[in-house]
């Protein structure tokens, strides 16, 4: 059995327990993925499988990407993932994996990109403190001494300053699978995960909850 699927962030909602809690969850279109390829040790020196998330225009491949999809006689899909599988699994090119791997009460690890910022400062990147509000102080927002004078004459690498925010690949693990819909292929998953509405995202079952 494959352990992840590729999905879609829907978005975030809540709603009611039995006993009248309302949590936060967040809603995910988690597959269906379809096999586009079956590695094995033989052939490529490890088990795993390559599924295929979303629809996309044949015009828009190229030509070896529209062969690879076409050996396996599936079509065309917009992202391609790979899954460590069990040398003993049945998965072969063409097989459907959905939301049915997953079950309420599961742990999963969700990985997606992060949204992007821009440019920012050191306030807001890195949450400094920042300096006296009154005019006279003339240090409000910058960074302050950042390196050394005659040793090592030079700014630590790691040193943390203005730069870029956001859009970097995150992983948050250990959440808890609520509901499990699979006729609309939904999972939902309580609390934040990683991204924007509609970004991509892998689930997987984690690993520290199935210890």
């Amino acid at each position: 059995m494959v352990n992840g699927l590729i999905g879609r962030k829907l978005g975030m909602s809540r709603i009611f327990t039995a006993d009248g809690r309302w949590i936060e969850v967040t809603l995910l279109e988690a597959g269906p993925c379809t096999v586009v390829q079956r590695k094995t040790e033989e052939t490529d020196g490890y088990e795993a499988v390559q599924v295929g998330f979303g629809e996309a225009k044949e015009s828009r491949v190229n030509k070896p990407a529209t062969g690879h999809f076409k050996k396996a006689g599936v079509a065309v899909k917009s992202l391609l993932k790979e899954f460590r599988v069990e040398k003993d699994s049945a998965l072969q090119a063409g097989d459907e994996i959905r939301t049915d791997i997953f079950k309420a009460g599961d742990k999963v690890d969700v990985s997606g990109t992060t949204k992007g910022r821009g440019f920012a400062g050191v306030i807001r990147r890195h949450s400094f403190a920042g300096g006296p509000g009154a005019h006279g102080s003339h240090f409000h927002r910058a960074p302050g001494s950042i390196g050394q004078s005659a040793q090592p004459s030079r700014v630590v690498k790691g040193k943390r300053l203005p730069g870029r925010m956001g859009n970097k690949k995150i992983s948050t693990l250990n959440l808890e699978v609520v509901d499990v819909d699979l006729d609309k292929n939904l999972l939902v998953i309580r609390g934040a995960v990683p991204g924007a509405k509609g970004g991509v995202v892998v689930v997987k079952h984690s690993v520290k909850g199935s210890e």
